[in-house]
């Protein structure tokens, strides 16, 4: 049965959450929850959790416009509104009494074959089908989503007994195309995957930080990127997530597990850090959400200091910023790290000793592999390495000759494994160790992949040290960038332009893409800040007209050229992705013109574009001025789209242009929509706009010095965006005379120009390379 519509039961956090994600894929959804005692409105807490929706950071939503497709209700009233829905999504309390209950009540109005499932975190699926009648569960299934849904890329999948080859078959699917995850098989154990690993390292963080004396910035410092989890660290990561959610999932995960487990054997409950928590969480201290938690901002004085707990006393004091040796030592590696002769380093062994020995341990009891283990801790926890992926890095042989030499547990699995590595690569293949500790070939699923599925082993059509040219087969080829974070330099721009004689290799057309995080950050503003305090303004003007003429091949070629964006488009990097003949885009790109933000303006193309766009968009405001409004606001502040639907508001997506949900299917529907183009294809004809020149550009800077009056925009904000009103209105011209591609493209180059001559955009330039932030001035 295709899922094509969906029920979400309980409107909490999680719930909602997941409603908001389902509406991101297109698909309507309804979301009911209980009648508070004395209500006057009944359906409150359903209607009330979309309204929050629309105001919280990040948003759930993609678009504002999908919360139209939520359709609110309560459970006493409107149970009916899910007998047409194909998925029902029960996300209540987790209280194994209270959701049998509630699956008692769906079998009496859901349709025949519908899927009902679970989000519950830990509670296993025996449990929650012990003595329900055999109709339900064949078509009931475990689906968790870890918090936030749009975001994290994690979906436990788990089947029972009696669950239908085809509930599974049609929640994988459409979990990996529709709503984007990385669909991970789980067996049904407590906690599955993610939470029998996170939560187990969360537990063992914590406690040592307290055991060894570290502080919680220290903690944070070690447990972080050193061992390649986010930024937030340990107790950073419980802020975010609330800390009265620990104490819950443990006690959860202590009832589950079986009391051989290495969880319950070491948990302690007189432990000095769960007293702390306990007395925390009784004074409104549960992270973010509450007063504070390990950290708060303090904003006595009228000034904010951020202050962390002392893990000892309890007391809040201004947050230092570590200084240990051993976060240093990391950066040459995770041996490095855990060597180190320090605390930090003996926190990291401990941390990563029993991390990976549980996991290791649990390698064919909550999963079949040790694929499935990373990726969940990868997607779910964000992890940037896996436990396997964390101990290749250790070196296997070293993990287990320490353990031995410390008397700790050394598992089979590792036994098995001696001084291979968990994963190796030869020729075109990709290899995992299995449990039986032999090596097979890590599957690639048809349709998503990622571009490092492509190069294993084979050679690129042509590189340099910017970006490379790959063949993707059937006639396509792929242009990667590679510098950091994918800026665009000099090597980039050559590169650019021999994909713009792609054809001439025999290939039919192109797809613009990376596997990495960020498509584009933009221009390597630091060349052009060393160019410009040398004066050597005809290189850089040189080098803006090589960018334009390389975007204008590409957006002219005879032959299909589609960008595929995914994270970070930003400046040339968009400027790259509105020269695209068609845009296959991952549903999570941020894309925006944002050079004003270092004092420029967009130079390879990119106000030209959007004029463009603008000017002759079927759907724009009668007149010009409200047409060039749009793409004069969207540059001067630097406004970028939160996602691709809102880049489609935008018009940096044009009518034609898709969107792929799951980040590892970006590059084949890429491929697959460029190919689609090819026959007939022809190059777009160049056309041109009537502008309204000067009068338009006075109006514009009128409304950015009004800005300037009210202290909204600064001085050479002003000057900034005198500048790209200059541009988007056509220079000096006349809304008589029709304005090329060509003359908007010099206007650019002469903005651009002027701009990088004056002092103070050198020091825009200068002070985000140092802050990554940027200058007011």
């Amino acid at each position: 049965m295709a899922i094509e519509k969906v029920a979400v039961i309980g409107a909490g956090v999680m719930g909602a959450a997941i409603a908001a994600h389902v509406t991101n894929a297109g698909y309507p959804v309804v979301l009911l929850d209980i009648v508070p005692e004395g209500a006057k409105n009944r359906n409150m807490l359903a209607e009330g959790a979309v309204a929050t929706m629309l105001k919280t950071k990040p948003a759930p939503f993609m678009h504002k416009k999908n919360a139209r497709l939520v359709a609110t209700g309560n459970l006493e009233d409107n149970l009916d509104m899910v007998a047409d829905c194909d998925w029902i999504v029960e996300a209540i309390i987790e209280h194994p009494g209270l959701k049998q209950d509630l699956y008692k009540r769906l079998e009496t109005v859901r349709k025949a074959g519908s899927i009902v499932s679970s989000n519950t975190s830990t509670i296993p699926l025996k449990t929650l089908m012990d003595g329900l009648p055999e109709s339900i569960q064949q078509d009931f299934a475990i689906t968790h989503f870890f918090n936030p849904p749009r975001y994290m890329r994690l979906f436990e999948l788990v089947g029972g007994q009696h669950t239908r080859k085809e509930v599974l078959d049609d929640l994988r699917q459409f979990a990996d195309v529709a709503l984007g995850k990385e669909v991970v098989d789980c067996y049904d154990t407590p906690g599955f995957i993610g939470n029998r690993v996170g939560i187990y390292w969360s537990s063992v963080a914590i406690r040592a930080a307290y055991d060894l004396g570290l502080t919680v910035e220290e903690a944070d410092a070690v447990c972080g990127k050193p061992m390649g989890i986010p930024s937030t660290g340990i107790f950073g990561l419980g802020d975010l997530t609330g800390i009265d959610l620990g104490p819950k999932v443990t006690a959860s995960m202590l009832a589950e597990l079986p009391k051989s487990d290495p969880f319950p054997q070491e948990y302690d409950e007189n432990h000095p850090m769960n007293a702390m928590i306990s007395t925390m969480i009784a004074d409104g201290y549960t992270g973010r959400k509450g007063k504070g938690g390990f950290y708060r901002i303090n904003k006595e004085g009228g000034k904010k200091t951020k202050e962390a707990r002392n893990l000892q006393t309890g007391e809040y004091a201004k947050a230092a910023k570590p200084q240990l040796g051993s976060v240093k030592a990391a950066k040459k590696g995770l041996q490095a790290l855990v060597e180190f002769d320090d605390k930090g380093a003996e926190y990291a062994w401990t941390i990563l000793s029993k991390v990976i020995t549980y996991a290791a341990s649990l390698v064919g009891e909550i999963a079949d592999d040790i694929i499935a283990i990373d990726l969940a801790m990868k997607t779910g926890y964000a992890w940037k390495y896996g436990p396997f992926e964390q101990l290749d890095q250790l070196g296997n042989q070293y993990f287990v000759d320490r353990l031995t030499a410390e008397g700790l547990r050394v598992p089979e699995f590792l036994k098995k494994v001696g001084d291979r590595p968990l994963f190796k690569e030869e020729g075109t293949d990709a290899y995992y160790m299995t449990a039986e500790g032999e090596y097979a070939v890590v599957p690639v699923v048809d349709g998503a992949w990622m571009l490092s599925d492509i190069k294993r082993g084979n050679e690129p059509i042509k590189a340099n040290k910017g970006a490379s040219l790959w063949d993707l087969g059937d006639g396509v080829a792929c242009l990667e960038l590679h510098t950091k974070m994918n800026s665009i330099d000099q090597d980039v721009v050559a590169m650019l332009t021999e994909a713009g004689k792609i054809d001439k290799k025999g290939f039919k057309a192109l797809i613009i893409g990376n596997d990495a995080d960020n498509f584009s950050v933009g221009a390597n503003v630091g060349l052009a800040l060393f160019a410009a305090n040398a004066a050597m303004w005809p290189v850089i003007e040189n080098s803006i007209s090589e960018g334009q003429n390389a975007l204008m091949k590409l957006k002219y070629a005879p032959f299909p050229v589609v960008a595929a964006p995914a994270g970070m488009a930003l400046g040339g990097g968009c400027e790259i992705v509105l020269a695209a003949s068609a845009v296959q885009a991952h549903a999570e790109s941020y894309m925006g013109l944002v050079e004003v933000g270092v004092g420029v303006l967009p130079g390879f193309g990119g106000c030209k574009e959007l004029v463009m766009r603008a000017m002759t968009n079927k759907k724009r405001p009668g007149g010009a001025m409200p047409a060039l409004s749009g793409v004069f606001e969207a540059i001067s502040t630097a406004k970028v789209a939160t996602s691709a639907a809102e880049a489609r508001d935008m018009l940096i997506l044009r009518e034609g242009d898709s969107v792929t949900m799951n980040r590892k299917r970006v590059l084949a529907d890429a491929k697959a929509k460029a190919l689609s183009m090819v026959d007939g294809y022809e190059a777009p004809e160049a056309i041109e706009v009537n502008l309204p020149g000067p009068t338009a550009a006075a109006a514009f800077d009128m409304a950015v010095g009004g800005f300037v009056t009210m202290g909204r925009a600064t001085a050479y904000d002003a000057v900034v965006g005198g500048q790209v009103a200059h541009v988007v209105t056509g220079g000096d011209t006349d809304i008589t005379e029709p304005v090329s591609e060509k003359k908007m493209l010099q206007l650019e180059r002469d903005g651009f120009m002027t701009l990088i001559r004056n002092h103070k955009t050198l020091d825009r330039i200068e002070h985000m390379l140092m802050t990554g932030k940027p200058l007011r001035n």
